[in-house]
């Protein structure tokens, strides 16, 4: 249930419950952040949006979002200046292994590897993807969770976590 009006898209924050599967929006294109949230939505995730820098790092500060869908373009910057994907650095590792990093934009192919992992993500999607993002983001889920899960009980094993 969202505490504002579902078309609002703008503004969108739901409530979240313990073992809620969780995503925080950060797309400022009103329609493509209406498919991101509609695909989500479509997985059962709880989200929360953001459209200013400082909202979406307090955010990022204060929960542990299971997806981060974050728009190549934010705020009219680029890959290179994008903040966002700049403050994803100073997560800590024991967060961010448990996050699925996303951009969105013109100038990525979708499911790229090479591509994911130039930027620090996990996952980049083409704008042209957008409305097959659940099914995208559905088998990258599972991939991450079949290479991280093991590595994370090996730390754990291991007492370093």
């Amino acid at each position: 249930m969202s505490l504002l009006i579902d078309n609002d898209f703008h503004h969108r924050i739901d409530l979240f419950e313990p073992g809620d599967k969780t995503a925080l929006v950060c797309v400022d294109v009103p329609e493509v952040q209406r498919i991101v949230v509609e695909n989500l939505s479509e997985l059962d995730y709880k989200i929360h949006t953001g459209l200013f820098f400082e909202d979406i790092l307090l955010k990022l500060q204060s929960h542990t979002y299971d997806v981060v869908v974050i728009s190549e373009h934010f705020n009219a910057s680029t890959l290179a200046t994008n903040p966002i994907l700049q403050s994803l650095n100073d997560i800590p590792n024991n967060q961010r292994r448990r996050q699925l990093m996303v951009i969105v934009g013109s100038s990525v192919h979708t499911d790229s590897d090479m591509e994911a992992w130039a930027n620090s993500v996990d996952l980049v999607v083409s704008l042209a993807d957008v409305p097959n993002l659940k099914h995208v983001l559905r088998r990258a889920t599972q991939r991450t969770r079949s290479f991280y899960d093991p590595y994370i009980e090996a730390l754990q094993g291991a007492g370093l976590m």
